[in-house]
């Protein structure tokens, strides 16, 4: 995994976010109140694990795991530095 700020956090979804399934767009969403994100199966996969609870590190192995992939540390980092970026998380 790389050094980015939410490399060594517990990432959660912003305050004011929510993630949820949404029927019309045959997606998950992140609704905000300036807006709603649909996402892809990835970040929704990811963003489903950023409770606060699961270090960056136990994400990436849940999702390996979940997926049968390995060396997604990377795609995950840089998912979540953009996701921090766009406040969409809280990292601490």
């Amino acid at each position: 995994m790389s050094d980015t700020p939410v490399a060594c956090t517990r990432p959660r979804i912003a305050a004011g976010h929510r993630l949820q399934w949404e029927a019309a767009q045959d997606a998950y969403v992140l609704l905000y109140p300036e807006g709603m994100v649909r996402l892809n199966p990835s970040a929704a996969e990811i963003l489903k694990r950023c409770d606060g609870e699961h270090s960056v590190a136990e994400l990436v192995a849940e999702l390996e795991s979940a997926f049968g992939q390995s060396d997604l540390g990377a795609d995950v980092d840089a998912f979540l530095a953009a996701a921090l970026q766009r406040r969409w998380i809280d990292a601490s």
